[in-house]
C-alpha cells in the first residue's frame, strides 16, 4: 500500500528508513529495499500503545543516530452508521488513526527540537468532507488535520515542517475489486462508481502517493508549514 511504496522510494534517495507494521510484513518491506542495496530496518509495532511506540523510536536512533524524517501512515477502518457503531469500533479507529500520531511525535520531539526535521501526517478526503458510515475514521482524519497545524505552529520556531496529505482513492488492496469470497477490497460496482466520481476518473497509484509525501519530506517544501496537500484527482476541490 501507501506504506510500503513510501519506504521504497525514500530508500531509493538514499535515506535509511524504519518500516513499520503490526505484523512481520514489514521484513518483506524491508527485505525488498536491501535487494538493491538500501538501509532499512524492520520495526514490529503497536503505535496504539506508548511503550512500543517508544521502543521503535530508541532502536532508530540506535540503528541511525537520529530521526529527521516522521511519516505517521498507520490507519484503519471500521465503518457503520453511527446508530450502529459499537463504541470499541469508535475506539478502535480514533486509536489507530489519531492517537497514534500523538504517541509518534512526543517520541520524536527531544530529538526533532534539537536538530529540525520534517513530519507528514496521512489524512484523508474524509476528514475534510465527512463520509456517510465513516463517522470515527472521519472525526479521526479530521483531528490529524486539527493536530499538524497546531503542531506546525508550535514546532516551527526549531525548525521542523509539519504537513499532511489528504489523499482521495488510493489504488491499494484495500480498494482493488473483491473476489466472491473476498473479505478485503471493493465489490466491483461500488468501485466503478467511486472512480466514475473523481475527475480525472481513475485511482492514485501507491507511487504517486508516495510522490507526495516524498515532496513534503524534501528540501523542495522546506518553506511549507501547517498546510493539507489534497491528492484526490480534483474529487476535492
Amino acid at each position: 500500500g501507501i506504506g510500503r511504496a513510501t519506504a521504497i522510494k525514500f530508500a531509493r534517495e538514499g535515506a535509511s528508513v524504519v518500516v513499520n507494521d503490526i505484523d512481520k510484513c514489514a521484513n518483506d518491506v524491508v527485505d525488498e529495499i536491501k535487494k538493491y542495496g538500501g538501509n532499512a530496518l524492520s520495526s514490529v509495532c503497536d503505535v496504539t500503545k506508548r511503550n512500543e511506540v517508544r521502543g521503535m523510536i530508541n532502536s532508530a536512533i540506535k540503528e541511525f543516530g537520529n530521526i529527521d524524517i516522521l511519516v505517521n501512515n498507520a490507519g484503519i477502518t471500521r465503518d457503520a452508521l453511527i446508530h450502529k457503531m459499537k463504541e470499541e469500533d469508535w475506539d478502535f479507529v480514533i486509536n489507530v488513526n489519531l492517537k497514534s500520531v500523538f504517541y509518534c511525535v512526543k517520541e520524536v520531539a527531544k530529538y526533532m527540537m534539537n536538530n529540525g526535521g520534517k513530519i507528514v501526517n496521512i489524512t484523508s478526503i474524509s476528514g475534510l468532507t465527512g463520509s456517510i458510515g465513516q463517522f470515527n475514521y472521519s472525526a479521526a482524519k479530521a483531528g490529524v488535520i486539527g493536530l499538524t497545524k497546531s503542531l506546525a505552529k508550535e514546532w516551527a520556531k526549531y525548525n521542523i515542517n509539519v504537513n499532511c496529505v489528504a489523499f482521495g482513492i488510493v489504488d491499494t488492496r484495500l480498494t482493488k475489486e473483491k473476489e466472491r469470497a473476498g473479505t478485503i477490497g471493493l465489490p466491483k460496482k461500488i468501485r466503478e462508481m467511486y472512480i466514475e466520481s473523481i475527475p480525472l476518473k481513475r485511482m492514485a497509484t501507491t507511487e504517486e502517493a508516495a510522490n507526495t509525501i516524498l515532496f513534503l519530506a524534501s528540501d523542495d517544501a522546506s518553506y511549507i508549514t501547517g498546510t493539507v496537500l489534497n491528492v484526490t484527482g480534483g474529487l476535492y476541490i
